[in-house]
């Protein structure tokens, strides 16, 4: 088809049309994004679903290794299964059939705390040791320390079970009786105060020349601020029935503080300081009884360095508190030498977590929870009329 033309009328100029101007498209609004799927609660449901099956694992596991061992654990089955539930881990594998466990003791000896469980240090360690005992393989304990002391009473259970674990057990009321294991102690950096009372009761100690140890003594420590409150305006109260029924208050003046109470409280530190070197006297005793020559014995004037003060392991040896200076493999080799044994595979007992730990830790949020600072170093906390086995430059 031909394009149409214009004509301009007579006598004037050509005007061409306007020209026309489509409209422009129309464009669709994009699409919204479809919302991103969020897989937070597929994966924390899959995480407790892992737990849950490990842990059921872990228990019928267990449930089996006791039912083929029902016949030599019965006697501790119903007993020590109340306490902490120990695995046991091997840490040097010499593919024998023999063992020697390994228990380590480090920080401060205390009773208070708790491993996040509910047992503390002297439970946990109660238990490594009845295990060993029940245990046949094992022909010896290491005792590990690496502590400034602690608590007087938690100290001495601890020494207590020592003891009772060294010792033979005599048969009684079916119980076929029990052969005592010797336990060798392996000092680490410190072994002071409370940390040498435990050590104490072992057949053999061995130091590093370097070991701080000793600090043989005790000590009661605590805060007078009375005389903050009389600055502020603050004046105690007290109602008591008796003269010393408020003894060791820390609100009242040190001049109202009787002398007796003085003396006392003294007297009390006296008693658990004799009972301390007993302790010493008795341990070392005892292991050079066994050792004989091969052993140190305590030197005759050992009591003139039972005055707190913190010595050295070349001086411990010399006074007769070590008998050995050495590492960690010497203490092996010597429990090897005193069980009269070759080679023996090092295993040592770590607490094993089932669910139920894991959802106790869901119920502890109303529970009140300490302020912590971190002041660079971890500082015991001392109660206030406890008693202590505590190297010095730690209660400051």
């Amino acid at each position: 088809m031909d394009n149409p033309t214009f004509s301009a009328p007579a006598g004037g100029n050509l005007t061409p049309p306007p020209p026309s101007f489509s409209p422009p498209p129309l464009m669709a609004p994009p699409s919204a994004p479809k919302p991103r799927k969020s897989y937070g609660w597929m994966i924390t449901a899959i995480i407790l679903i892992v737990v849950l099956a490990f842990s059921l694992l872990g228990n019928v596991t267990q449930m089996a290794v006791n039912s083929f061992s029902f016949n030599h654990t019965f006697k501790n089955s119903t007993a020590r299964e109340v306490g902490p539930k120990l695995e046991e881990c091997l840490l040097e594998d010499n593919d024998e059939h023999n063992k020697i466990a390994v228990i380590s003791v480090d920080g401060v000896i205390s009773s208070h705390g708790d491993d996040g469980a509910g047992y503390n240090l002297v439970e946990v360690i109660k238990a490594q040791l009845m295990r060993a005992a029940d245990d046949d393989r094992v022909k010896a304990v290491i005792l590990k320390i690496d502590s400034p002391g602690g608590e007087v009473m938690a100290s001495d259970q601890i020494y207590k079970a020592i003891n009772d674990f060294q010792a033979d057990e005599p048969a009684e009321h079916g119980h076929p009786g029990r052969k005592g294991k010797p336990v060798i102690c392996s000092m680490g950096s410190l072994a002071a105060s409370g940390g040498y009372y435990i050590a104490a009761p072992c057949r053999w100690i061995v130091a590093d020349e370097l070991t701080l140890t000793g600090s043989i003594g005790v000590i009661m420590h605590g805060y007078n601020y009375r005389g903050l409150m009389d600055k502020v305006g603050l004046a105690p109260m007290t109602y008591k029935s008796g003269k010393f029924k408020d003894m060791l208050s820390p609100d009242r003046s040190t001049n109202d503080i009787p002398v007796e109470e003085r003396a006392m409280v003294q007297a009390l530190i006296d008693e658990t300081f004799q009972k301390f070197k007993g302790v010493v006297r008795e341990g070392r005793e005892a292991a050079h009884e066994l050792n004989k020559k091969e052993g140190r014995a305590l030197a005759k004037d050992w009591e003139d360095y039972a005055d707190g003060r913190v010595v050295s392991g070349t001086q411990a040896f010399n006074l007769g508190f070590v008998d050995e200076l050495g590492d960690f493999d010497y203490a092996v080799e010597r429990a090897l030498e005193i069980t009269h044994i070759k080679k023996a595979n090092l295993v040592e007992y770590q607490q094993r977590y089932d669910i139920a730990n894991f959802l106790s830790m869901f119920g502890q949020s109303g529970q009140a929870k300490d302020l912590k600072i971190d002041l660079g170093v971890n500082l015991p906390k001392l109660h206030a009329g406890y008693l202590y086995f505590l190297a010095p430059n730690f209660v400051n």
